[in-house]
């Protein structure tokens, strides 16, 4: 019943199957070692940042070839050496510490090469106040203190076009460039030491930074893909098969 299997046309097409159940299987456990080093890489930025090691200048950090803040860097301490830019000081407004809602001091620190470096010197409670909020030094200075990511676009339901000015509703170059007349740093620093009436800010993950990304799950999702249409592939062939022998015998017993 089963010698059609031995035809050519049996035999090319269940060599194309074998083909495409091979490369759907490669694909598929490519996308899985792609999950697992995304894994692998989130996992090893937990604990470099649950255990910092020594402070590197900033520049050794965000450099031309990485500039921007990624889960390997959040949370490392940073050195920066410039000087305060009072005139820009800015407040952020509905920022949490401790679980009391306050308001972070943010002071650009000009830096040798021209861009600053966007310096949270701390936390204070209740309502924004300017004249709360302790002035910079003045002259150089070196700050010490943990890297920080960008803030998502509105995050903490802060919009920047309503707010006073001298407030600043994210912490992103985005939306510091429509208020401060130089380039920054990417993401932000978070002072160590802070002045009196102020609180150092703790580490903030970026929004989904407790757990995986959504492109790591992304690679799980075609990983499972790929071995579904490879499972499709055998069935659709037993599928075929099955109608030929039943076809096949038919053809026997004169009914077809």
């Amino acid at each position: 019943m089963y010698r059609f299997l031995l035809t050519p046309r049996w035999l090319g097409g269940t060599a194309v199957g074998l083909v495409a159940i091979a490369v759907c299987l490669w694909l598929g456990s490519w996308q899985l070692g792609r999950f697992e080093a995304r894994a692998s890489t989130h996992h090893e930025a937990t604990r470099t940042a649950a255990a910092p090691g020594q402070a590197a200048p900033l520049d050794t950090v965000l450099t031309k070839a990485q500039p921007q803040v990624g889960t390997d860097t959040v949370g490392r301490p940073v050195t920066a050496t410039g000087s305060y830019d009072q005139a820009h000081q800015l407040l952020v407004p509905d920022r949490a510490v401790g679980g009391k809602v306050g308001y972070y001091v943010l002071t650009p620190l000009r830096t040798a090469d021209g861009r600053a470096v966007t310096v949270v010197r701390g936390w204070a409670p209740g309502a924004p106040d300017s004249a709360r909020a302790p002035a910079a030094p003045t002259g150089q200075v070196s700050v010490t203190g943990r890297l920080q990511a960008p803030e998502n676009t509105g995050s903490n339901g802060a919009v920047a076009g309503g707010l006073p000015a001298g407030q600043l509703g994210t912490i992103s170059p985005a939306a510091l460039v429509n208020v401060l007349p130089y380039a920054t740093y990417d993401g932000w620093v978070a002072a160590d030491s802070v002045p009196d009436g102020l609180t150092a800010v703790p580490t903030v993950q970026p929004q989904g930074g407790d757990g995986l990304s959504l492109r790591a799950f992304q690679n799980l999702g075609y990983t499972l893909e790929w071995f579904v249409f490879a499972a499709f592939v055998v069935f659709m062939w037993f599928r075929l098969v099955r109608r030929e022998a039943e076809a096949e015998q038919d053809r026997a017993l004169g009914l077809a």
